[in-house]
């Protein structure tokens, strides 16, 4: 259940800021400047969130199937995606902050990691079912 709740918040998170809110706020005549400041203030907020979530995603995914599935596991080759997606965004925002581009690439390989993510089974949940059916 924490696993998709977590999910739900980083993965969610991240898609509605610009899927949904940033065209809204355009939509109701907000000046683009201040829609740029809000988008940059609420991206760093959520990667931020993005990157404790995915830490919390992790040891969920080692306390279930063991510390070798963070390179052996799809789930966990994404979670580990994830991390280096986040910080290449806060190093970027930190040594590079007119570099732009490069905080959105970072943010949409964080963003493409999780819905891959999401298309994934909870850990321990495709072993109930083999239990549950032999």
């Amino acid at each position: 259940m924490l696993w998709q709740l977590t999910q739900m918040f980083w993965v969610g998170g991240l898609w509605l800021l610009h899927l949904g809110l940033l065209p809204a706020l355009g939509q109701i005549g907000l000046a683009p400047l201040l829609i740029e400041e809000i988008s940059l203030w609420l991206s760093a907020l959520l990667v931020g969130l993005s990157a404790a979530c995915v830490v919390l995603q992790a040891l969920v995914l080692i306390q279930s199937e063991g510390l070798r599935s963070l390179w052996r596991d799809v789930r966990g080759q994404l979670l580990l995606m994830a991390m280096y997606a986040c910080g290449m965004y806060f190093t970027v925002r930190m040594l590079l902050p007119e570099a732009q581009r490069w905080q959105l690439f970072s943010y949409l390989i964080l963003g493409f990691s999780g819905l891959v993510l999401v298309l994934q089974p909870a850990p321990g949940w495709d072993r109930r079912v083999r239990q549950a059916h032999p």
